[in-house]
């Protein structure tokens, strides 16, 4: 049994550590690819005030690391939240470095949340809706000028946006040059399934984050929760999905000091998901 090439690990897996001792053990258990961690609050690996030095010091320590970088997940604020033209001209300069930092890495693409820690508007839904998608639209005007992509998470059960049918409606309202991560954690946590997301968005999905998760709890280990890995796997390989699938083991259940070693096992167990599902796959057809 071997690690997928198809299989990375976020660096949030291992946001306790400094960012060269987090690469060096994702290294260490045979990783090749990784999201980057740009979350204020959540992963520290890039640092929120991001300044061109900091960029180059960040794309530095990952060109020494020797691996490939698939996105970049960060976040620019609250953004169904009005702002002032202060605020606005910030936001825009924090996504630019951001922006920046994704093209010096190789990524392929930014990934930002979809609004605020809230289920509840902040003026109404419609209005908050739109207001997200005129934000996210902005940002992927200036990643497609770099060559880069911009991709969305949503649902994300913490955020405003965080069932499918929220998750639809923004959807719904973005270019289609915006892609959409399906969070496997986060759909679970909303009472849905992968597959159901899947059947719905497919053709808008450009990554795969994995973590279990039970309604309402998104931070289970994966086997220790009600997410369906195998039918995840059938279902991504009927829709004709072969990109990666990402590591994003923010759980409560592991030591700190156990996270890279549980990091490789859930790796292995989502290869071998991957493996069998290829094999239906191609049984079918």
């Amino acid at each position: 049994m071997s690690l997928s090439p198809r299989v990375i690990c976020s660096t949030i897996t291992l946001r306790y550590l400094p960012l060269e001792a987090a690469l060096r053990q994702i290294v260490e258990r045979g990783f090749t690819g990784i999201d980057l961690g740009a979350l204020p609050g959540v992963c520290d690996h890039v640092p929120y005030d991001l300044t061109p030095a900091a960029v180059a010091e960040v794309a530095s320590t990952i060109a020494d690391s020797g691996l490939s970088v698939i996105s970049v997940n960060g976040d620019i604020g609250d953004l169904n939240v009005p702002m002032d033209a202060d605020g606005a001209a910030a936001r825009a300069r924090h996504a630019d470095l951001l922006l920046d930092l994704a093209a010096r890495v190789g990524a392929r693409a930014l990934v930002l949340p979809n609004g605020r820690l809230d289920h509840e508007p902040v003026r109404d839904l419609e209005s908050d809706l739109d207001l997200v998608a005129a934000e996210l639209s902005r940002v992927d005007e200036r990643a497609r000028e770099r060559g880069l992509e911009l991709w969305v998470e949503a649902p994300h059960w913490f955020r405003f946006a965080y069932d499918l049918d929220r998750s639809g409606a923004l959807l719904d309202r973005l270019p289609a040059s915006i892609g959409v991560v399906c969070d496997v954690s986060h759909i679970t946590a909303g009472g849905s399934t992968p597959r159901v997301f899947l059947d719905r968005f497919a053709d808008r999905v450009r990554h795969v984050h994995i973590r279990d998760a039970a309604r309402g709890d998104i931070h289970r280990s994966v086997g220790k929760g009600e997410v369906d890995f195998g039918d995840l796997a059938v279902s991504l390989a009927e829709h004709g999905y072969d990109g990666s699938l990402a590591l994003e083991l923010e759980t409560r259940d592991v030591a700190d000091d156990d996270r890279a070693d549980a990091a490789l096992t859930a790796g292995l167990f989502i290869s071998t998901q991957l493996d069998a599902a290829a094999s239906v796959a191609g049984g079918v057809r």
